[in-house]
């Protein structure tokens, strides 16, 4: 675990030699939405590779850059594609920019992804703003000797994802007007994707859309004490007694459609965040 520290303040000194701009807000663009970064007022831009122990996206639409600047009128941390559990990675690699961003100075989370909707009410295209999550995914970003100087042994996950956020996204998505869903998350390991009856069983289970992804992320930046806001974009719904095919161009394609209202909403909600 020291190794693992010392690999996250490596980072994090290789990025403050290139630049002085300080953080408020992380945001991780998921799979298909990387283009809410060209919206950015950009300070600087880093490739994961350039970063020394920074793990490399291999997943579809994952571009692995990291791009500092303004949005919304506020300074952000952009993560353009994140790395996965099912890609080989470990959770504590997969977390490993929720780490970085912390120690850069960024107080809040912002997390968008790409999922699938388990919750018949849901469209494709639709917005879910995340208001709590199953873990699934059989391991845990935690796991191992706890780094005190980051967080405390047994975090709290009474409220992971901050309700005043949740209201802020709520609100400015009405005002937007912007369809908004609500609903939880639940994070498999992936990368074969559901079974009807695994789809049965998730939506029994109290889930309203599922994915490989968010859930660790979330974990390690509660540790941090960072306060969180979360967005699934809806690209299909599987009901389990109709069953089809969920092909990852179409994933892709269906997220990329959702993308203008997504930045949108985000810019917005940037622009209307009181920062504490």
């Amino acid at each position: 675990m020291p190794e693992y520290k010392k690999q996250v303040e490596t980072a994090v000194d290789y990025i403050r030699a290139r630049t002085y701009f300080e953080p408020q807000i992380a945001i991780i663009l998921g799979t298909g939405l990387g283009g809410i970064a060209k919206g950015i007022a950009k300070e600087r831009e880093i490739t994961y590779a350039e970063i020394p122990y920074f793990p490399t996206s291999t997943a579809p639409s994952h571009q692995g850059k990291l791009i500092l600047g303004k949005l919304g009128g506020k300074r952000v941390i952009a993560f353009q594609g994140r790395v996965h559990y099912y890609e080989g990675y470990s959770l504590k690699e997969v977390t490993f920019p929720v780490r970085v961003a912390a120690l850069l100075g960024a107080r809040y989370l912002i997390i968008s992804n790409a999922s699938g909707g388990l919750n018949p009410l849901f469209k494709e295209t639709d917005l879910m703003a995340i208001v709590d999550h199953i873990n699934l995914m059989g391991d845990n970003p935690l796991r191992g000797k706890n780094i005190d100087e980051w967080g405390v042994r047994f975090p709290e996950m009474v409220e992971p994802y901050d309700q005043r956020l949740i209201e802020l996204l709520e609100k400015t998505a009405l005002e937007e007007k912007i369809k908004l869903q609500k609903g939880v998350y639940v994070a498999v390991a992936g990368p074969s994707l559901e079974t009807a009856a695994e789809t049965r069983f998730l939506r029994l289970i109290g889930a309203d859309a599922v994915g490989m992804s968010t859930v660790p992320e979330v974990i390690a930046a509660v540790h941090q004490r960072l306060k969180v806001a979360a967005i699934s974009v809806i690209t299909n719904v599987n009901l389990p007694d109709h069953y089809q095919p969920a092909p990852i161009e179409k994933v892709i394609a269906t997220a990329r459609q959702a993308e203008e209202k997504l930045t949108r909403l985000i810019i917005k909600f940037l622009e209307r965040l009181e920062v504490e």
